[in-house]
C-alpha cells in the first residue's frame, strides 16, 4: 500500500490570491475614503508615532471607526470578505489541486499566513478550503467592537507559523513552537511545504521554506511593473519561481506545482522501494 503524503500549501493573501489589499474593497470604502488616501494617512501615522505598520494600521481602523461613528465588528468584518476579488482561477483552484494530488495518493493542506484581517478572511469565499488561518486580528469589547489587536503577524512573525504547521501545532500553541522535533516526526516537514507570495513581507517565509527543502513561489499582477519584484526574488535565490498569479488550469502556477507534486510522489515512492532494499541486506 502506497505511503500516503501529507502536503502543505501555504499563501499569503493580500495580492497573492485576492487581487489588491482586502480592506480596499469594503471596509475603507465604509469610511467614505478611497484606499489611497487611508493608507497615507495610516502611514503617515505610523512614521509619525515610530510603532509597528501592520499595528497601527489596526489601530487606524479603530480611530476611523469612532470619528466617523461608523461601527466595526466581526459581522461587518466577515461582510466585507464577500466583496474580496481574486485573481483568475482562485476559486477553482484548491478542489483541482485536491483532486490532481489525490490520485497521487498526497493529502493536501491549504493555510493561510497573512498580515491581513482573520475577521475578513473567515466571510470570503474561499474560507472553506483552508485548514487553518493564521492572521491579524482584534480583541473586542462587550458590545462586540474592536478595541486592541490580538495578534498581529508581519514579515518577522510569519515564520512561526511555518513552524507551526510543520509540528501540527495550532495558532495559540506558542511555547512548543521552539521546541526541537526531528523531520521524521513532523506531520509536515518544510520539505512537503510550498509557500506563494508576492512582497517583502513574506521573504523570510520564503527563503526559510525553500533553504530547509521545500518550494517558495514569488507571483505578480499579470502584465504589471510587479514582476520585476518577483523577479529580482528569483535572482537573489529568495524563491524557486516568479510566475503571474494565473491560477487557471493549465496556467504557469498550475503546471509547476502538479509537477512539484509528481516529483514530492515520485521520491517518496522511491523512499519505499530503497526501504525494502535496506531490509534485505538486514536478513543477509
Amino acid at each position: 500500500m502506497v505511503k500516503k503524503l501529507k502536503v502543505a500549501l501555504i499563501y499569503d493573501f493580500d495580492g497573492t490570491l485576492s487581487t489588491t489589499d482586502m480592506q480596499d474593497y469594503c471596509l475603507i470604502p465604509k469610511f467614505g475614503m478611497c484606499a489611497k488616501t487611508f493608507w497615507q494617512q495610516a502611514n503617515q501615522w505610523w512614521h509619525d508615532n515610530d510603532a509597528d505598520q501592520i499595528t497601527s494600521s489596526m489601530y487606524y481602523f479603530v480611530k476611523m471607526s469612532k470619528e466617523k461613528k461608523i461601527p466595526l465588528s466581526k459581522k461587518v468584518f466577515a461582510e466585507c470578505g464577500r466583496s474580496i476579488e481574486y485573481f483568475s482561477g482562485v476559486e477553482g483552484w484548491f478542489d483541482r489541486i485536491n483532486r490532481f494530488a489525490k490520485h497521487l495518493e498526497i493529502d493536501i493542506q491549504h493555510y493561510v499566513i497573512s498580515s491581513g484581517y482573520e475577521e475578513i478572511i473567515e466571510g470570503s469565499s474561499i474560507r472553506k478550503h483552508f485548514k487553518e488561518i493564521f492572521g491579524c486580528a482584534y480583541a473586542y469589547n462587550e458590545k462586540g467592537h474592536p478595541i486592541w489587536p490580538a495578534r498581529v503577524v508581519n514579515y518577522s512573525t510569519k515564520p512561526q507559523y511555518l513552524s507551526k504547521i510543520s509540528k501540527g501545532l495550532n495558532k495559540f500553541e506558542d511555547r512548543a513552537v521552539n521546541e526541537f522535533m526531528p523531520d521524521e516526526k513532523r506531520p509536515i516537514p518544510f520539505t512537503q511545504m510550498i509557500y506563494f507570495g508576492d512582497g517583502e513581507t513574506d521573504i523570510p517565509s520564503m527563503t526559510l521554506v525553500k533553504k530547509n527543502g521545500g518550494y517558495s513561489v514569488a507571483v505578480y499582477r499579470p502584465k504589471s511593473h510587479c514582476k520585476r519584484t518577483a523577479v529580482k526574488l528569483l535572482s537573489d535565490g529568495r524563491v524557486d519561481f516568479a510566475l503571474p498569479a494565473d491560477y487557471s488550469e493549465e496556467s504557469q502556477i498550475d503546471t509547476v506545482v502538479k509537477t512539484i507534486l509528481v516529483k514530492m510522489a515520485t521520491e517518496r515512492d522511491l523512499q519505499v522501494l530503497k526501504e525494502k532494499e535496506d531490509k534485505k541486506k538486514t536478513k543477509e
